[in-house]
């Protein structure tokens, strides 16, 4: 150990941490410099060097000498062992992360697959916060497994510092009264493989400390990362953009407060509060309880509780997970140990980056909500979408056009089975009247601004129906689809009203017609017959008899108009089912036309919502 202590001492610069101890010194106190040269105890330039990639991901340069006899190699920071010069021999490589398993690999895919779902349809800002932690997971998930990014963070005077130095059991970070004694994230690490995890905290190498020497430390704490952060109320902002920095990035954090700030409102509202959900990672220490008399420290320790409790963070208390709350005095060492042991084996499980991802991901899913959870029952019910079909069938003229075709339908009847005479006097009629003929059954359709403005007005109508209960993104995205498919849709349906309508030209007559033309011919033959043989007796022609001819053409013309009105009675049910069916086609003409251009985009957005409301669900743990 003199060795040891001789090369220390050797140590020079603002990485030094005192003349005579053993263990931690800077990058410049002996270790790599900017250029990767190793330099030894002594200053002078290393016989040899030796390459490796330290975690797989950055290549580390790790410069070694093989030690002489009887002297212990010191080392500063980590990766670099220093002895007597000559090369050390290659390191085993150290494997580094995992892949993420059970409920939070299938909670991830389902955030990547909603944020991909979701760009076109919300605002890359609301998205910020989960492509954020996507990257992150990616990130962590490339760097060590075996190791457990641990920050110390608190406010000015709290005596993080001095927890942090009794932690690693070597004076590492500057204590003192001068504020702020912490200017810079500085880091200890009790095993190596961890240089990739530095690397992400932007924390450089004359800030990364071992804290013995040897670097193995305890082994309760193998893996530990412990960094110490500047102070999260310092007067200075860029210390408090380190703080908030590094916080999102490490795997769990130890708060340290006191008896005079641990109800600080800066403390609680901008860090324990928000980070309520990520109590499992989270450790709170009430330091300076030396500083207490009686039982006020237990006082103090209930009240932290309940102020964590009105923050929403969970305790872990009974066996029950949540945030770790334990008195201790940094200073003394009072509950100290029961600290390390407590770190000690949330490293040894090896999985707070896990946690601390799952609870990121709880929190984006829960400011993600709003634009994925609904109010109440979602979608296009089937009432909705025959009112859109009736209204579009009325601004097609659907029911005027089944009204006209059932008029010409008996109109064709009484020309068939009317009486001659009545006929000829129609006939007279339309001759005399300008213009006149026979009358055709025309697709009647509604002035064009009218029925335009029933058109917009039966779409604007179905999108709020579908819109209603969504989300805001989603309900304006179902809004703009029906809109998008509106255009066109007046001119699309008025081509339907002449190509759907009725065909030119009379309607088939029915079978009975033929029957009904004989009968009223008969009844027209037997005026005719009942005329002529009454003129007969007139003239003198014929025997005298004016009962026989007077009933025969009474017969007729009774009889004419009783075939007439049973033909009319006959085809009213005819008439009907013709106008029906006339209406019925133009209708489903224009409900397939509005379907196709305004109903099915509609249910595409709906579909598309109800896809990402799944992967919200399974983002969420709704579904686990």
């Amino acid at each position: 150990m003199a060795d040891v202590t001789d090369a220390t001492t050797l140590a020079d610069g603002p990485g030094e941490i005192g003349s005579g101890r053993t263990g931690v010194r800077a990058e410049e106190a002996g270790g790599a410099d900017a250029g990767g040269r190793g330099r030894g105890a002594n200053g002078g330039s290393g016989g040899g060097t030796g390459r490796r990639w330290n975690d797989g991901l950055i290549a580390r340069h790790a410069f070694g000498r093989k030690g002489a006899a009887g002297v212990a190699p010191t080392v500063g920071v980590e990766g670099i062992d220093e002895d007597d010069g000559t090369a050390a021999s290659a390191e085993v490589h150290q494997p580094i992360g995992d892949t993420y398993e059970g409920p939070l690999r299938v909670r991830l895919d389902a955030l990547r697959e909603l944020v991909g779902l979701s760009r076109t349809r919300i605002e890359g800002t609301t998205l910020t916060e989960a492509g954020r932690v996507l990257d992150e997971a990616s990130t962590r998930q490339r760097l060590s497994s075996r190791h457990t990014v641990v920050a110390i963070a608190g406010a000015t005077g709290s005596g993080k510092s001095t927890l942090f130095n009794a932690l690693a059991e070597v004076p590492i970070s500057e204590t003192g009264l001068r504020r702020p004694t912490t200017s810079a994230p500085i880091a200890c690490v009790w095993s190596e493989g961890a240089a990739g995890l530095l690397d992400r905290l932007a924390i450089p190498g004359r800030l990364r400390r071992r804290p013995l020497a040897g670097g193995d430390g305890d082994e309760e704490l193998q893996g530990l990362v412990l960094v110490d952060l500047p102070d999260h109320d310092s007067a200075v902002v860029a210390h408090r953009d380190q703080v908030d920095r590094v916080l999102a990035l490490v795997d769990a954090v130890i708060w340290v407060v006191d008896p005079e700030k641990y109800a600080d409102a800066a403390l609680h509202e901008r860090y324990l509060r928000p980070l309520a959900g990520h109590a499992e990672i989270t450790f709170v220490v009430l330091n300076q309880i030396d500083r207490l008399p009686g039982e006020a420290a237990d006082q103090v320790l209930d009240d932290l509780r309940r102020l964590l409790d009105e923050d929403g963070m969970a305790l872990g208390e009974h066996g029950e997970p949540g945030a770790t709350v334990l008195p201790i005095s940094a200073l003394t060492g009072q509950g100290v140990g029961e600290l390390r042991e407590l770190l000690g084996r949330f490293v040894q499980e090896r999985n707070a980056a896990a946690r601390r991802l799952s609870a990121d991901v709880d929190a984006a899913a829960s400011r993600l909500r709003s634009v994925y959870v609904a109010d109440g029952r979602t979608g296009l019910g089937e009432r909705s979408r025959e009112e859109f079909a009736d209204r579009l069938a009325w601004a097609v003229g659907a029911v005027a056009t089944g009204e006209a075709a059932e008029r010409e339908w008996r109109r064709n009847a009484g020309r068939a089975c009317g009486t001659p005479w009545l006929r000829l006097w129609r006939w007279y009629e339309r001759t005399r009247t300008p213009g006149g003929g026979v009358p055709r059954a025309e697709v009647i359709v509604e002035d064009e601004l009218t029925a335009r403005q029933r058109v917009e007005q039966a779409v604007r109508t179905v999108a709020e129906d579908a819109a209603a209960g969504l989300p805001r993104p989603w309900a304006q995205a179902v809004r703009e689809a029906a809109v998008r498919g509106a255009v066109g849709l007046p001119e699309a349906l008025d081509e339907l009203a002449v190509s759907a309508g009725p065909p030119s030209g009379r309607p088939a007559r029915p079978a009975w017609w033929p029957a009904a033309v004989l009968a009223q011919a008969s009844m027209t033959l037997l005026q005719i017959y009942g005329g002529l043989w009454l003129a007969g007796q007139i003239i003198g022609v014929l025997q005298p008899g004016i009962v026989p001819p007077v009933l025969v053409m009474l017969a007729g013309i009774v009889g004419g108009p009783l075939v007439e009105w049973a033909c009319a009675a006959a085809a009213r049910g005819p008439a009907r089912r013709y106008g029906q069916d006339a209406e019925r086609r133009l209708r489903e003409a224009a409900a397939g036309c509005g379907r196709a251009k305004v109903l099915d985009p509609i249910a595409a957005e709906l579909m598309r919502y109800r896809e990402v409301r799944e992967q919200y669900s399974t983002v969420s743990g709704l579904t686990r």
